[in-house]
């Protein structure tokens, strides 16, 4: 008797964009990725207007994006990485957090939200929510607090 194997599939690598003005959370964001879904970093930028530039060059299928960043902040990126790649996902990692911007997040079109100050805990599992289901608890949120 002959014994057929399927063949191996690569598993899909997620493409990752980090934004961020400062280096340090750039490593940070780097070392959480390494101990989670298999991430392929593809680049990382320090403004919005080199975000928006390199997501439409690259189409990540994931944005790590901070709101307060120079030239265009995290917000107005948002808006226009959902025009040149809508397809990318995009989930805040960021210090702010307020109600009103947790609600400019959600407006921005962004699936998911981590504090920075969280991020080590909550950033894989908010990932992986987002890769897997399309949304996170932000949309959830959003209902209850219309």
């Amino acid at each position: 008797m002959q014994v057929f194997e399927e063949p191996q599939v690569p598993s899909a690598r997620t493409t990752v964009l980090i934004a961020d003005d400062v280096a340090a959370w750039r490593v940070q964001l780097r070392e959480i990725l390494s101990g989670g879904p298999e991430c392929q970093i593809v680049g990382e930028v320090c403004d919005g207007i080199e975000t928006v530039q390199r997501v439409a060059e690259l189409k990540p299928d994931l944005v790590l994006l901070d709101i307060g960043m120079p030239v265009l902040n995290g917000l107005q990126a948002a808006a226009q990485i959902q025009r040149v790649s809508p397809r990318s996902k995009i989930v805040f990692v960021t210090q702010e957090s307020d109600a009103d911007i947790r609600r400019a997040v959600i407006d921005a079109g962004a699936l998911g939200y981590v504090l920075k100050s969280n991020a080590a805990s909550e950033l894989l599992p908010t990932i992986t929510a987002v890769l897997r289901n399309g949304h996170t608890v932000l949309q959830a949120e959003a209902r209850f607090e219309s």
